[in-house]
């Protein structure tokens, strides 16, 4: 199973407090290269166009660790492919693979934050059809250096080349997921490797989803390796689990309940923290051991995973919290999990 990051680049600090924007940056470009140098598996970076973030332009931000970085796997979490042109798109992350030397990736989805449909011209009626139409001609780009192809949000492609071609043979492109079934059922029949955000809840009870996933993918006729599932969560370790939870739980509170008035979500309390942090909640916050014992469960209870990605920085810590906990992270969950599978494989 793979490890890794994924970043949504706070503008500010646990106390809301609002930071240089250079240094904020050159902050998250040291954690992506101490990720590399302790052994994670991936680092992704989100795409917001608002005030509290930093990422409207991830591949910019990517480019700049890919010089930084040797071994680790550099992508979006996700790419809001919707309101995005899959041509420039392909382009971007083409160049960024090339710079990596082979280690770029794509996690594509319609976006839970809505601010890039009107910012760019974008109908929110047209939310799955317009992510629908992208991802086709963006896997035909993948597959194909000219491409013919029209549809109702592009002009048409009258086969022309699309450059430069990536250095990997095929550029890898997840789907990024909430609890929408026939998000799911799309990712399974495309053959395409799934990410689930799993942001609270039990973990469990994405099963049913992950099994239409797989089933849709097996009458589709792709095989089962090709199936990946990886699970996307709030994270965050600490060398105790009482330090880590202090470290945690303020700015994840008040994130939390930030977006909750946008969206109409109920207030969150401490008790649903506790919850969620519980056995079967989505929460990974602890020490490394109990991290690891939890995620090994996640996915047992969800058939096996591929990649657990932790989304740390929606609690806004500080750099040197983060930079711990990517210690920790590579010293001893990795470590940890990797047991424990070796010991279930045996």
């Amino acid at each position: 199973m793979e490890i890794g990051i994924d970043s949504f680049a706070a503008a500010f600090t646990e106390d809301s407090r609002a930071v240089s924007p250079p240094d904020r940056l050159r902050d998250l470009i040291a954690q992506i290269e101490r990720a590399d140098q302790v052994g994670l598996d991936s680092f992704g970076i989100g795409e917001h166009h608002r005030r509290e973030f930093l990422d409207s332009a991830p591949t910019v931000i990517l480019g700049a660790a890919a010089a930084r970085t040797k071994r680790i796997h550099l992508g979006s979490a996700v790419t809001v492919l919707s309101a995005a042109d899959p041509v420039r798109l392909f382009e971007e992350f083409a160049t960024l693979d090339l710079l990596s030397n082979g280690r770029a990736e794509m996690v594509v989805g319609r976006g839970s934050s809505i601010e890039a449909f009107p910012l760019f011209g974008f109908d929110l009626d047209d939310y799955d059809a317009l992510f629908q139409e992208k991802l086709e001609l963006l896997l035909r780009l993948r597959d194909h250096e000219h491409v013919t192809w029209s549809g109702r949000f592009r002009p048409a492609l009258t086969g022309q080349g699309v450059y430069p071609r990536p250095a990997q043979n095929q550029l890898p492109i997840w789907v990024g997921v909430g609890g929408t079934p026939q998000s799911f059922e799309r990712a399974g029949r495309l053959g395409l490797p799934l990410m689930v955000a799993i942001i609270g809840g039990e973990t469990h009870r994405f099963r049913p989803l992950v099994d239409l996933y797989r089933e849709a993918g097996r009458r589709a006729g792709h095989p089962s390796e090709r199936l990946k599932v990886g699970m996307h969560s709030p994270a965050y370790v600490a060398e105790t689990t009482e330090q880590a939870v202090g470290d945690f739980l303020p700015g994840w509170m008040k994130a939390m309940n930030e977006v909750g008035k946008e969206r109409g979500w109920g207030v969150m309390r401490r008790e649903h923290f506790d919850a969620q942090r519980g056995p079967k909640g989505a929460l990974l916050v602890g020490n490394p051991e109990e991290v690891a014992e939890k995620i090994v469960r996640h996915s047992e209870a969800l058939g096996g995973l591929s990649r657990v990605t932790f989304q740390m920085n929606a609690a806004s810590l500080p750099h040197e919290k983060m930079m711990r906990a990517i210690d920790l992270i590579g010293a001893r969950v990795i470590p940890a999990v990797r047991s424990a599978a070796g010991a279930s494989a045996s």
